[in-house]
């Protein structure tokens, strides 16, 4: 039996597949780009289209003005963008050009999308009979659908995301964080209130969990201030998309803006840091960044910008501000050019509140191991850190794939409350609480299973005698079916004359 994960989800997985009729016509490096667009120009039709109706019922006649559409927190569809348009022109030899139209159309009256629609779908490369055929899938389905406000299309285009991550593998961790890390970050965090901030925000997926998180906790989305850097200049338009039909405000900068050369939020004290960085970056390095301010705990290795993140993070950490990282395993232990030196001065600071190692295959993009580092200002227990061993957790989803479930992240955020309420006991092989002088005698290295321990066994009731005699025999009848096996495969081969 299939288990239900936090990837499997309802009609998007026909809809991939019937999209996925175009990925053999188009260039790989276009394919994302025109899919992810058309998801985008459907719900925004199909959105405009439903308070249309609104307003023609209520017959006051400003089903053309703007302010209409913009109270309700709806994007204003230009006649030449709306999907009716589209659809008539489906296979017509202009859809290309029909859709970059539409592009232009709906940018030109939303500012916020300025730049950022794909404008490429007139190209003599793509194919235009497979591109309406493409419109016409899209057609078929209502992406608006009131019981459940955007989540319709967000959820499309989260399923698209993962999918497109899944196909392109190592690059496609440079926009995508699987869904049950971020799920675990957010609920470990907890963000209700306040400004979250993402240095490396590829599609936006921790925005997005946020925002869910909030709303199944009854609390206010506009309690949230959303700020992002993206240096990838597809990605951060693909994150502002992510937004857009989010319907949350962010600010993502004027343009994509590489994190370390060009902080664009160079004030930002945010409240919660949630960040799935590229691991292990080799060539992040600028002269300019010999004595930057950021790097207090001391100047990361040229060859390694693991800890230029952590520490870019830090400086823009609020007062009681908390941070979610993932990092490669070997940020725990490394002594490589000072970065063990630059660990033990943050923790001798105080600011490791918990480290979570992750089991293998969660990541569509990295085999190597991975760990979650939680970072706080302020923390409840001071002079303490949690340790979780989470590596034993998760199930395969596919052949590549690991998903934590939903009760697997619950545990992992449960133990953080109770260690922050001080009331978490040990666990041996899954948590512990540790001092930091007991840190320390461990020459400030954070691997959770130098903390946890093994896990206690069952003890075997069956006596030793008994069991090497059970054991034995099964061995010998193995042995009498292999020796089977053999002289059938003999004679076959000398009913065939290859005797041996």
């Amino acid at each position: 039996m299939t288990q239900k994960s936090n990837a499997n989800l309802g009609f998007e997985k026909e809809l991939w597949a019937a999209a996925d009729a175009m990925r053999s016509h188009v260039s790989s490096s276009d394919y994302r780009k025109v899919v992810v667009g058309l998801i985008f120009l459907k719900y925004v039709s199909d959105a405009f289209e439903y308070r249309y109706q609104e307003l023609l019922e209520e017959g006051y006649g400003d089903e053309e003005d703007r302010d209409a559409y913009i109270e309700k927190n709806i994007f204003f569809v230009p006649e030449a963008a709306r999907w009716k348009k589209i659809a008539s022109s489906a296979h017509s030899p202009e859809i290309g050009i029909v859709l970059d139209e539409a592009m232009r159309a709906v940018e030109k009256e939303n500012n916020s999308l300025k730049g950022v629609l794909p404008i490429i779908y007139a190209s003599p490369d793509l194919d235009k009979r497979v591109l309406g055929n493409v419109v016409d899938i899209f057609t078929n389905i209502n992406m608006h659908d009131q019981s459940e406000e955007k989540d319709l299309l967000g959820r499309t285009y989260e399923y698209f995301i993962e999918q497109f991550a899944a196909q392109e593998g190592k690059g496609g961790g440079e926009f995508y964080t699987p869904s049950s890390i971020v799920k675990t970050i957010v609920e470990v965090l907890k963000p209700y209130k306040g400004r979250v901030y993402d240095p490396a925000c590829g599609s936006g997926g921790m925005f997005v969990q946020s925002a869910k998180f909030v709303k199944q906790h009854s609390g206010n989305i506009n309690n949230l201030s959303i700020y992002g850097e993206e240096s990838n200049s597809d990605t951060w338009k693909m994150a502002k998309m992510n937004m857009a039909i989010r319907g949350l405000e962010a600010d993502f900068g004027p343009h994509q803006a590489d994190t370390f050369l060009n902080d664009i939020h160079p004030t930002l004290k945010a409240d919660y840091i949630m960040a799935n960085p590229p691991f292990n970056v080799s060539d992040w390095w600028d002269e300019s960044l010999q004595d930057d301010v950021r790097w207090k705990y001391g100047t990361p290795p040229k060859s390694n910008a693991n800890y230029a993140w952590m520490q870019h993070m830090i400086s823009h950490l609020a007062p009681n501000g908390k941070i979610g990282l993932v990092l490669a395993n070997g940020s725990l232990s490394t002594l490589n050019s000072g970065e063990g030196e630059i660990r033990k001065r943050i923790i001798d600071d105080d600011l490791v509140e918990g480290i979570v190692a992750l089991p293998s295959n969660l990541f569509y993009s990295v085999t190597i191991p991975a760990c979650i580092w939680f970072i706080s200002r302020n923390k409840k227990q001071n002079g303490k850190t949690v340790f979780i061993d989470a590596r034993k957790m998760g199930t395969l989803v596919d052949r590549k794939h690991r998903d934590f479930s939903n009760d697997e992240i619950k545990k992992i955020a449960d133990t953080f409350e109770s260690f922050q309420n001080g009331e978490l006991e040990d666990a041996k092989g899954f948590c512990a609480v540790v001092e930091t002088a007991d840190i320390a005698k461990q020459d400030y290295i954070l691997t959770p299973g130098r903390y946890v321990g093994i896990e206690e066994q069952e003890e075997d009731a069956e006596p030793f005698d008994e069991k090497m005699e059970r054991l034995t025999s099964e061995l010998s009848e193995m042995f009498d079916k292999s020796h089977e096996l053999e002289d059938k495969i003999r004679k076959r081969l000398e009913e065939i004359g290859f005797g041996l």
